[in-house]
Order: structure tokens, then C-alpha cells, then sequence
């Protein structure tokens, strides 16, 4: 059974008003830096309160902030509590997926940013691909080409197989980190460039560079599969100028 432990953080000067956001960064701290073991119990929420002389909403608000950072996980009964979690890959993905929408949203990552750090990336993920993909990967990438062609797909159909298939990429390249961090590519930025550029694409061609680099992938030709992945990109960075002189 996990034990609460004698919480060392030092939380400094808090005022009322960003108590909660200053204990929750503390108790974060805390845990990115391995002052806090996964699968430690905290202390309760009145073993808070008193610590840091606050009240107990106001712990209720920093245990919901680490929460929502999927630092920590909560657990009824007689051994519940508050426990330190690690973030699982898929949730910490999406995290960094929907942070990255926002900061598009927002203005602060404009659409060439957008391909040039997709094309970067990327790169490094389709000569990975090359080395390490398996014939269950390659038959993923083969089923959403075939599904491409139909011309019966709605648009949304056809770009949610797009993102699958840059997916099925990313997850050959057998590098966890960069899967992590391609989350907020094709998860994040792929679908944005799908929404701008959809009525202004040819689905042949988008099909037609998949193809080739699939092709390059199956048969392990790096160079081949980088030349086919940045006339994509090109193609990409075209139709997005496109897109928005349209609009303007």
C-alpha cells in the first residue's frame, strides 16, 4: 500500500488570489524533478490546507490544475487519496495536440511555421520509417491509400484518413519521442492545414504523393522517401497560399 509522505516543497510567498496556481506549480516542480515518486500518496487535503495556510478550496483548485495535467490521479476509499501519476503518452499527446491548436488559433504559430516544421520533422520520421517499418505498418499505410482513392469519401473522411496515414508514419519511424512530439503535427497542425486547404486541393495529387511515399517506405529508400514528403510539402504550402488569398 502507497504511504503518504512529509510533502518538502517550498512554496514561498503565495498571495490569495494565485495560491492555488503557486501550490500547484510547486507540487509539479516536485514531481518533474523526482522530489515526488509515481504512485505517492499526498497528503490530505486538510495536511495542505495547514501546510501552506490556505483553504481547503483552494487546494481542491491546485489538486484539479495537476489533475488536469495528468500528474496526478485520485482514488476513493479507505486507501484513496491523491496519487502521483506518470502521463500516459496518448493524454500528454493530446495535451500538447490541442496546445498547439490554440497557439495557431491564436496567432502565434502562422501557416508556414506550420509546414516547414511538418516537413522537418516529419523527414526525420519517413527515414526512421525506412529502417524500422513492419509489414503491419506498411498494410495500414496500404489501407488508407486504397481508402483515398474511393471517390465516394466526404472531405472530412478523406482528411481524417490523411491524418491516419501520416500517423501510421510517425509510428514506424519506432521512436517514442518523436511520436510524442508529432502529436502536435498531425494530430494538432494537419488537421488546420486539412480545414484551410480542403476546397482548393486535388485529392489525386495528395494520393499521388502518398503513394510514392509509401512506395520509398516499403522498399527502404530514404532519399526517395524525403524528395516525395517535401514536393507534399510544397504542394501543401501552394495550396495554403492559395487558400488564403481566396479568402482574402
Amino acid at each position: 500500500m502507497a504511504k503518504a509522505v512529509d510533502l518538502q516543497v517550498d512554496l514561498g510567498d503565495v498571495v490569495t488570489a494565485s495560491a492555488a496556481k503557486q501550490i500547484a506549480e510547486n507540487i509539479r516542480a516536485a514531481i518533474l524533478q523526482g522530489r515526488l515518486k509515481v504512485d505517492v500518496r499526498l497528503p490530505s487535503e486538510d495536511e495542505l490546507a495547514a501546510k501552506f495556510n490556505v483553504s481547503r478550496p483552494t487546494i481542491r483548485e491546485a489538486l484539479k490544475r495537476l489533475a488536469a495535467q495528468h500528474l496526478i490521479r485520485s482514488r476513493r476509499g479507505p486507501a484513496g487519496g491523491n496519487f502521483v501519476t506518470a502521463p500516459a503518452p496518448p493524454e500528454a499527446g493530446r495535451s500538447l495536440a490541442n496546445t498547439t491548436t490554440l497557439m495557431v488559433a491564436v496567432g502565434d504559430i502562422n501557416v508556414d511555421e506550420i509546414v516547414t516544421a511538418r516537413l522537418e520533422l516529419e523527414s526525420v520520421c519517413v527515414k526512421l520509417a525506412c529502417e524500422h517499418r513492419t509489414n503491419d505498418q506498411l498494410e495500414l499505410m496500404r489501407t488508407e491509400l486504397e481508402l483515398q482513392r474511393k471517390g465516394s469519401l466526404t472531405d472530412e473522411e478523406f482528411c481524417e484518413s490523411d491524418v491516419r496515414f501520416h500517423r501510421a508514419i510517425v509510428d514506424a519511424s519506432a521512436n517514442s519521442l518523436m511520436q510524442f512530439l508529432m502529436h502536435s503535427v498531425i494530430e494538432g497542425l494537419q488537421p488546420i492545414s486539412n480545414m484551410i486547404i480542403f476546397r482548393v486541393r486535388e485529392r489525386q495529387e495528395i494520393v499521388a504523393f502518398h503513394k510514392r511515399i509509401f512506395a520509398a517506405i516499403a522498399d527502404r529508400k530514404k532519399t526517395l522517401a524525403v524528395e516525395a514528403l517535401t514536393e507534399l510539402a510544397a504542394y501543401t504550402r501552394d495550396r495554403l497560399a492559395a487558400a488564403i488569398e481566396r479568402r482574402g
